[in-house]
Formats: C-alpha cells, structure tokens, sequence
C-alpha cells in the first residue's frame, strides 16, 4: 500500500467537495430546532439577530467563537433572556465552521441585514486569537458585539 495518494490530491481543489452547511446544522438543530426557532428561555433563535451580529467585524467574530468555543452564561437576544449552555462544536475545521455559518445566515436567519458569507480563512483568524476563551468569554462578547 506504500506509494497510495489520497483520491483528494488528485482532484483540482474545485472538485474536493465544501462541507454542507446544512448537514452540518444537524447537529444546531436540536437545540436551535430545524427552523432555527430556538426554545424559549433556553436556546435563543437564529433570526433577526444573527443577521445583526453577522453585520459587524465584532459579530462576526461572536458568531465564529460561539460555535468554536461555545457559550455559557446569560444572552439576552431580541430582548428575552437564554440561560441554556452551547457546547464548543469539536472536530469541525474552520470551512465547516464557515459552512454552517453561512447556512444559517442565507437559509435559517432571513431578517436583517444582508448576509456576507464567512469563509474558512476569516474563521482560522477567530480560531487563532480565541487562546483559552472559554464559553463564558464568549457569551460576555455578545453585549459588546451588539454595541451596547
């Protein structure tokens, strides 16, 4: 078997499949719901407010960091509170990140701003600058990425 090269590193770059956003928010949609509605009190929606945050350098960074880390601690999102806790969502690298990004922003979230899709390379700049924030960090982020 020595001498094997990957099918992959054959294919033009074009041609190596991107991750599917959709697939990917599987995993948000038992919480957020396949909607995107969240669960009141618990798991805040994807709308309006995604669109806002996903409108401004600080947001964006929020949005990256939330699936990258996680979150825990109090949100308040379209002026309702969320207690619940988001788990940092492992063995995702950054164009799967920017995928399900970018389903809930074109897909999911249809209020707001227009959307500006993320792409792997923005996400490994969040990624490399995050050090050891942890979920509480970047819950005290959204305040700030909402500028107030």
């Amino acid at each position: 078997m020595r001498g094997l090269i990957p099918l992959a590193a054959l294919l033009p770059a074009a041609a190596v499949a991107a991750p599917d956003g959709k697939a990917i928010f599987t995993r948000c949609a038992a919480c957020h719901t396949a909607t995107g509605a969240g669960v009141p009190g618990a798991y805040p929606p994807l709308g309006a407010d995604f669109r806002a945050l996903a409108a401004k350098p600080e947001g964006r960074r929020y949005l990256a960091l939330a699936v990258i880390k996680g979150l825990a601690g109090p949100l308040t999102i379209e002026g309702k509170p969320y207690r619940g806790v988001m788990p940092a969502q492992g063995g995702l690298d950054e164009a799967s990140v920017a995928a399900v990004l970018n389903h809930v922003g074109t897909a999911i979230a249809k209020t707001g701003p227009a959307f500006k899709p993320f792409s792997a390379a923005e996400i490994a700049g969040y990624k490399a600058k995050a050090g050891s924030m942890t979920g509480a960090d970047v819950a005290k982020l959204h305040a700030t990425a909402e500028g107030k």
